[in-house]
């Protein structure tokens, strides 16, 4: 089962404070930043700062990433190389930024091949995540999707996507002023049909006001709504919410857990060989049972059942 990532802390790659903080935060996730937290003179320290931590300690966090910088950069091939060649066997992925189109992905699996050849490392061993941030990953987000075997999440990067879309805002993750709408329903739904019909998780962007924790919570709310499996969190105080509204309800996984049992059994020859029951007054057949499942799967990466 794909591991939970309800929140994925982002952490600055130049900052050892900011790294050891990190260590004991109750995330599903962290990714060491060598992208935009990581100003360009800091690069290189920045990647020899990561090495070290990865070297050097461990998270509370189950799964461990770090960002490289994107493809329109002088960095992406040494990010790459450098942290998988002095810690690969710590890293569970790499994530890339601003992918705009599927060759940009193939490359960077390339290059996480042959730095896992040169490391000693199983091939394939290190997982992929891909940011789409601007109108152009939108429209090729479904071939982004299938580009590699090594792909384990798509994110949304509303940041990059407002600079894009010319949005009137400079709050990341908000909604621009004047909109009675969701600015960046499209760009969701379509990274989420794109992540599923794949098998893949969808994760939100960040929210950057992070004193704004009901500004945090109705972001990820409405990302939860849709299906997503979780969001970026930047301060310690986003993390309770963020674990919370990304966690299901349990009343609904048990409820899950009676359909899917009910189904099973209703459906067998000792039940009768039916395809449609009665579970809590609500009609259920194949397609609630699908529903279902799903949910479970959720509640079972949350460790709730």
């Amino acid at each position: 089962m794909t591991a939970a990532r309800r929140t994925v802390l982002a952490v600055p790659g130049s900052s050892d404070r900011f790294i050891a903080k990190s260590r004991g935060l109750d995330v599903d996730a962290v990714f060491l930043d060598l992208e935009d937290a990581v100003a360009p003179p800091a690069k290189a320290d920045a990647r020899e700062r990561i090495v070290a931590a990865l070297t050097s300690g461990t998270w509370r966090a189950p799964t461990v990433t770090v960002r490289v910088n994107d493809w329109s950069s002088p960095w992406t091939t040494q990010d790459a190389w450098q942290v998988v060649a002095g810690a690969g066997g710590r890293i569970d992925a790499l994530v890339l930024p601003k992918a705009q189109d599927a060759d940009q992905v193939r490359a960077l699996d390339l290059v996480l091949t042959q730095a896992e050849q040169a490391a000693g490392l199983p091939t394939g061993r290190i997982g992929i995540e891909v940011q789409i941030e601007d109108a152009a990953g939108i429209l090729h987000a479904a071939d982004i999707a299938r580009s590699s075997a090594r792909l384990q999440t798509l994110v949304f990067g509303p940041g990059d996507f407002m600079a894009s879309m010319g949005m009137a805002t400079t709050t990341v993750g908000a909604q621009p002023p004047g909109y009675l709408g969701d600015a960046f329903h499209h760009a969701l739904m379509t990274i989420l049909v794109a992540a599923r019909a794949h098998g893949l998780q969808a994760i939100d962007g960040p929210f950057v006001a992070i004193r704004d924790l009901e500004g945090f919570r109705e972001s990820a709310r409405r990302a939860a709504a849709l299906g997503y499996d979780g969001k970026w969190v930047l301060h310690p105080d986003q993390v309770a919410a963020g674990n919370e509204i990304f966690t299901p309800d349990r009343a609904e996984v048990e409820r899950s857990q009676r359909i899917v049992t009910a189904y099973d059994h209703a459906t067998s020859m000792a039940g009768g060989a039916v395809g449609a029951i009665v579970v809590d007054d609500e009609m259920v057949d194949v397609a609630g049972l699908r529903v279902a499942q799903a949910l479970l799967a959720k509640g079972r990466a949350a460790g709730i059942c």
